[in-house]
């Protein structure tokens, strides 16, 4: 267990209780993310990471402090990783500008108050505040255009558009993130390069948007039937040769107009 988990007290039932234990194993850091996560960051002296799991993208050449509902997913942390604390991005428990920057990876998407989290993390502050997201484009991609088109469905309605993290956040700047085709970090769209990947339960156990679905097992045979075939090859032609694409994956840096003072809208 990573040291000085502090278990803090919560009620809240998070879904990585269900879906994490597998998480360090599947949701590993991939390098060419990470540098543009940490790009980001610049020269932040000290890190909050908000809905931190086991730990990916935390940098580790300055202090780091990180903050998870999920005990499943702090206790997957390694042994030299940061000090973890459990607790919710609604309610933070730091004094205003405690930290220089303050990090979120995928995860704004499950807070039950998004408005009240970008509170928290803009008080405790000082510099910046770096979100990796996602928006997906209405199409998506082979996933869920041809098998799961209920994601794009659900995912439309929790994850904000840029549009609307400007309008919470104020000022912002958003980078384009590319999934390269051999993407370690298995999150939701990090196969698409690699289709049977997708017909691994363990693999799928490591991505929340599974969880909402009903009726999987169908489409994923039709998935297994059109790979045996050679359809999805024909279909994905396109993809075959491909180093990286734009899923939708973004980086967000909202430059924090003062800690504890009320932000400028863009």
């Amino acid at each position: 267990m990573a040291a000085d988990l502090i278990a803090t007290s919560s009620n809240r039932a998070p879904v990585y209780d269900t879906i994490g234990l597998g998480y360090r194993r599947f949701r590993r850091p991939d390098p060419r993310i990470a540098r543009q996560v940490h790009a980001a960051m610049g020269s932040a002296a000290s890190v909050l990471n908000v809905g931190a799991g086991s730990g990916s993208y935390e940098p580790t050449d300055r202090p780091v402090v990180a903050v998870d509902p999920s005990l499943v997913q702090l206790r997957q942390r390694p042994p030299d990783a940061a000090p973890a604390i459990r607790g919710v991005a609604e309610h933070l428990p730091f004094a205003d500008g405690s930290f220089a920057a303050a990090l979120g990876v995928l995860t704004i998407h499950h807070w039950r108050d998004r408005a009240a989290g970008f509170r928290e993390l803009q008080r405790v502050a000082r510099e910046r505040v770096v979100l990796l997201t996602w928006y997906p484009t209405p199409e998506g991609f082979w996933l869920t255009r041809d098998y799961f088109p209920d994601m794009i469905t659900y995912d439309l309605r929790i994850f904000p558009s840029m549009e609307q993290l400007a309008s919470e956040l104020g000022r912002i700047t958003v980078q384009t993130v590319p999934i390269p085709w051999d993407c370690v970090d298995g999150f939701g769209g990090a196969y698409w390069h690699r289709p049977d990947a997708y017909l691994d339960p363990e693999v799928r156990g490591a991505m929340s948007t599974f969880t909402r679905l009903s009726n999987v097992e169908p489409r994923l045979e039709r998935l297994r039937q059109d790979l045996s075939s050679g359809r999805w090859h024909v279909a994905n032609a396109d993809l075959l040769n491909a180093e990286s694409i734009d899923l939708g994956y973004r980086l967000v840096v909202c430059e924090s107009a003062g800690y504890g003072a009320p932000h400028s809208r863009a």
